[in-house]
């Protein structure tokens, strides 16, 4: 059974795993209702996980209802403060709680974004000032986007880092190391994603998520079923990983008919995309987050 850690300063307290739900979400296809996602999260709780990771974009609050007393993160896109508080009430009545524990920014990708999105920010302290949410941050993809949690001296920040650096959409992997750790040092919560790239570093996962552990106070791992839960449990209590079946390899599939409209390259928090010839097309560095899907209006990109 895992013990749990304080996550920064923010007075809440996390497993060191956190349960990322990207998986359980129709931006990867998941269409399993709440039966099938409710009894892995099950498994999860009773295997001392506690923090779950989602987001207004997954569009999958319903499925990630529980009974048990979990850790809920969310995060919104809005930059208004009618937008902020929309999907503040959103998240709560999907989750079917309360309080919703930490609320991000989501994607912020640096001072200057932060700034653009001040009155959403605002709105998400006032709504922690009442008690509705209990800690403020921001996830990001970017070394910048880091430094502006770190300044804005916000609760938490929600950063991308692996060992291969796969999907940091500015600067390297040591500088994405050091603004994680000032943010640690700040007294930020700190939860990492996407360690093991995507999946593209599946075959080196006992090296990759002995690397990114070592990193703020949680780790958010894409789990699809009870093996992989009770796989990456096994990891943070005994630092072994059990071998897996390796899963099938996905991909990104853009479809025939895509128009090179450019909404998904903009989309992309990693600048993993470009139009070119008229067709968007996958470049270094996608994480298959699926992200991209989500802002295609013709409905020709997912991951597969």
């Amino acid at each position: 059974m895992m013990k749990t850690v304080p996550f920064g300063s923010t007075g809440v307290h996390i497993s060191p795993l956190c349960f990322g739900s990207l998986p359980f979400s129709p931006l990867q296809g998941y269409t399993g209702g709440t039966e099938r996602a409710g009894a892995v999260l099950t498994r999860a709780f009773e295997l001392g996980v506690n923090f779950i990771d989602t987001a207004q974009l997954y569009g999958n609050y319903a499925a990630l209802r529980s009974k048990h007393s979990f850790v809920y993160a969310s995060k919104t896109y809005a930059h208004t403060r009618e937008g902020a508080a929309a999907a503040v009430e959103e998240a709560r009545r999907g989750l079917d709680r309360d309080v919703i524990d930490l609320f991000l920014l989501h994607e912020q990708e640096s001072e200057h974004t932060l700034r653009g999105h001040a009155p959403a920010l605002e709105e998400l302290y006032r709504l922690k000032a009442k008690g509705v949410l209990r800690a403020v941050g921001l996830s990001s993809h970017h070394v910048s986007g880091v430094w502006a949690a770190v300044r804005a001296g916000l609760d938490a920040v929600h950063p991308l880092l692996n060992m291969a650096g796969l999907g940091i959409a500015d600067g390297s992997r040591e500088e994405m190391e050091q603004a994680v750790a000032a943010a640690s040092d700040a007294g930020l919560g700190v939860y990492v994603m996407k360690a093991l790239g995507g999946g593209h570093l599946f075959r080196r996962a006992q090296e990759a998520l002995t690397y990114a552990s070592r990193f703020g106070h949680s780790l958010a791992l894409g789990m699809r079923d009870i093996a992989e839960v009770e796989a990456a449990a096994a990891f943070f209590q005994t630092g072994g990983l059990p071998v897996l079946k390796e899963p099938a390899p996905r991909s990104l599939h853009i479809a025939e008919w895509c128009g090179g409209c450019g909404r998904c390259a903009a989309a992309c928090p990693s600048d993993a995309l470009a139009v070119i010839n008229g067709k968007a097309r996958p470049q270094t560095g996608c994480v298959l987050c699926g992200y991209c899907g989500a802002a295609c209006p013709e409905f020709c990109i997912k991951v597969v």
